[in-house]
């Protein structure tokens, strides 16, 4: 070999073992993680409180609103986890929140997910009375600050998830009836299901759907091991009991304000309960007479068995890992609105038409209102909406992000089929469109179904459950 070839292989060598030394030498990114919570509570009233056909208006706050944030970093990638104590923001007011909290910290809005609790006795977001206006700002500005606040507390940390159930709280609310005890639906027919149809035994028959038993949680701790965050996740709807005029965060608030005495943080330590796949799931034990409560005492009940069966959780997790990799996907999907047949509106007009007090008494129950649901919804102009959906990937933990109330078989079904050892499912995130029943649900009827409730498609579960599974395997293959 020449002596010019020599010398250029000998410096093709050097300059590939300097390469491998640089990049053995290369730090690994370190993983960060920072929370806050942001008192948002109301502080104009009398305010209306939305959620149901009679207004509901409240004198003051029974307990404080936050809005809780959850802000992780692993060199590449930076995410927010959100979680508001309201009925369930829209994506418009939420996407203002978020457009705010990216300008400040540099957050795409796209790795923003930000749910609601779905507390039905929070505050309005709507500005048609002074007070909600002022609540309004003091809403998106207050989220976009946690988002803020919980960026600038960034630090090394490391994350653990586990889960523990808490069945005895969560129960099916839609039931097989007796054939005779089955009432006739706002729209005269008779559905197969009823929800909500009381606890005697002489009229129910068997739960039309399983529950969620378990309440599943994201712990963050410091480099020092203490604790910065938990997320919780349950998939149980509002509590309620909540004294008359007054509004609260409900259990997800208490269980806020008591894990701190469970597990033992920093003083910047912050707990936050989302909301999970609860379309369907309350807290009334049908076929059980439960004994009388206060005014809050069931809150407080189901909040103290919460923040235990998360501190049993907590204490299943071995190792907190420092070595996490973060992805977050999001979609967009474009979803048809339902529309009724002609024969429905003819028949919804009919009963709009009915002024006698005495025959409106005797027409089922809520059928003027979902008559006027039903001709909204022949004359809404658009014909489809799009929605947001995420899968977000923390190490070998991953949360999937859905706007609706969903019903509880999908979360299920997700989390049995996800790439992933563990999978989250957040509902009412980035948004509220209404419920989101199965396809095999919708065939039962019920509330849930009916076409002014669940907005979209009927087949929407299956068309955003393949999304999301998709966006899982893109997330678990990077």
């Amino acid at each position: 070999m020449k002596s010019n070839q020599r010398r250029l292989l000998s410096c093709v060598c050097f300059l590939g073992l300097c390469v491998a030394l640089m990049a053995a030498e290369k730090p690994k990114p370190v993983f960060r993680a920072g929370a806050a919570a942001v008192d948002i509570t109301p502080e104009h009233f009398p305010m209306n409180m939305p959620g149901g056909f009679s207004a509901k208006m409240a004198e003051k706050a029974h307990d404080p609103f936050h809005s809780r944030a959850l802000v992780m970093a692993d060199g590449e990638t930076t995410v927010a986890m959100v979680v508001v104590d309201q009925l369930g923001a829209g994506p418009e007011v939420l996407d203002e929140a978020k457009k705010r909290a990216s300008e400040k910290t540099g957050i795409p809005m796209a790795n923003m997910m930000i749910s609601s609790t779905h507390t039905h006795t929070g505050p309005s977001l709507n500005t048609r009375s002074e007070a909600s206006a002022k609540y309004y700002e003091k809403f998106v500005a207050g989220v976009a600050d946690s988002i803020a606040q919980a960026h600038g507390a960034l630090k090394p940390a490391a994350m653990g998830a586990a889960a523990a159930p808490l069945a005895e709280e969560v129960f099916n609310r839609r039931w097989y009836v007796k054939e005779d005890k089955m009432p006739k639906n706002p729209f005269g027919r008779f559905d197969r299901v009823k929800t909500n149809p009381g606890t005697s035994p002489d009229v129910i028959e068997r739960p039309a759907g399983p529950t969620d038993p378990d309440i599943t949680i994201l712990s963050i701790q410091d480099a020092k091991r203490k604790p910065v965050a938990l997320y919780a996740n349950y998939s149980l709807h509002y509590v309620g009991g909540v004294p008359e005029g007054q509004m609260s965060a409900d259990y997800f608030g208490e269980f806020a304000r008591l894990m701190p005495s469970r597990i033992k943080g920093n003083d910047d330590f912050v707990a936050m309960m989302s909301n999970g796949t609860s379309g369907d799931i309350n807290n009334i034990p049908f076929g059980v007479t439960r004994p009388p409560r206060e005014p809050f005492e069931q809150i407080r009940i189901v909040a103290q068995k919460a923040a235990d069966t998360a501190w049993n959780a907590w204490r299943k997790i071995n190792k907190h890992e420092n070595d996490v990799r973060l992805g977050m996907v999001q979609r967009e999907v474009t979803l048809k609105y339902r529309k009724p047949s002609s024969q429905e509106v003819a028949e919804a007009k009919a009963v709009l038409a009915v002024k006698d007090k005495d025959a409106i008494a005797q027409m089922p129950r809520l059928a003027q209102n979902y008559a006027r649901s039903t001709v909204s919804a022949a004359e809404r102009p658009e014909e489809t909406v799009t929605v947001q959906i995420q899968a977000l990937r923390i190490g070998n933990f991953a949360v999937c992000a859905i706007p609706f109330e969903v019903f509880v078989e999908i979360g299920l079904d997700l989390k049995k089929r996800s790439p992933f050892p563990q999978t989250m499912v957040v509902g009412l995130a980035n948004g509220r469109h209404g419920y989101l029943p199965t396809l095999e649900q919708h065939s039962l009827g019920g509330y849930e179904t009916w076409i002014g409730t669940c907005r979209v498609q009927e087949d929407t579960s299956v068309i955003l459950t393949d999304h999301l599974l998709e966006m899982l395997a893109e997330l678990k293959g990077e």
